[in-house]
């Protein structure tokens, strides 16, 4: 039987042993010090990462989707990261989803116990509508959260792409993933709290997976988002930058053009180009 104080998640920092009693620029200066490890422990897995990016690119051009699947911070993590392609890509709806161990309920509040069962993570997967031609990414700090093996099990036996985010190199995950992502982040600031480095190294990496993947669809240009949803005030006027960049129109005509386009900035710079 596994013992959990054998977890790398559950370690012990040796450097943070007297964080509570530090001053609270010196507490912060360590934490600081600890999250700068982090892309480092993410630069060593970068050829995983773009490996993945290229699977999943391919899948989704073929008409497939990509779903992040997880329970507490790795889950929200996910579910974040999916909620921002359609507006900084366009992303059409479902094209990028996620999915968290106790539903939406447990995006706003701690829902533990929910991550325990194995067969939810299946069920709930299946559940969204995934299939064979999609991909999953599993998330999950210590890599062996039942929810989540349960979601990469049944996503593998019905011949799906499935991919594993962790900072657990021996994780259980790792058996039911055709791309196993482990950056080794170290102990925690504050023992087993993987809100902290194993979150940031996280979130680096999907932001890595989600940009890659819309640089390998053409949702970009240069470094341009030149697929973005122009939903709000501020998104209209970057909307606008960018097609003023694209075409060297004058603001007035970019506002103009790009509400007779319905806000579609590839729309409003094709016509403006012609």
């Amino acid at each position: 039987m596994l013992n959990l104080a054998d977890l790398p998640t559950e370690a012990v920092n040796q450097r943070t042993t007297n964080l509570s009693s530090l001053p609270t620029i010196e507490a912060l200066r360590l934490m600081n010090e600890e999250d700068a490890l982090v892309p480092i422990a993410v630069n060593q897995v970068l050829d995983s990462v773009a490996q993945a990016v290229e699977r999943i690119a391919l899948r989704m051009k073929a008409g497939g989707r990509l779903f992040y699947i997880g329970a507490g911070t790795s889950g929200r993590l996910g579910v974040v990261d999916a909620s921002e392609c359609p507006p900084t890509f366009g992303t059409p709806p479902g094209w990028v989803q996620g999915i968290i161990a106790g539903g939406r309920e447990a995006m706003f509040q701690s829902q533990e116990g929910a991550e325990d069962n194995r067969e939810n993570g299946a069920r709930d997967l299946e559940a969204a509508g995934f299939n064979v031609g999609d991909c999953v990414v599993g998330l999950a700090a210590s890599g062996r959260t039942p929810y989540v093996l349960g979601a990469l099990q049944y996503a593998r036996e019905i011949g799906a792409w499935t991919g594993g985010i962790t900072v657990n190199e021996q994780a259980p995950m790792k058996e039911w993933c055709d791309i196993f992502i482990a950056p080794v982040v170290g102990a925690e600031v504050l023992t087993g709290s993987t809100r902290l480095k194993a979150g940031t190294a996280q979130k680096l990496v999907l932001n890595m997976i989600s940009t890659g993947v819309m640089l390998r669809l053409g949702r970009v240009e240069g470094n341009l988002m030149t697929h973005l949803r122009p939903s709000c005030g501020k998104l209209v006027d970057r909307a606008a930058r960018l097609i003023m960049t694209q075409t060297g129109c004058d603001q007035e005509t970019a506002h103009r053009v790009l509400e007779s386009c319905g806000g579609d900035v590839t729309k409003a710079v094709l016509q403006l180009r012609a």
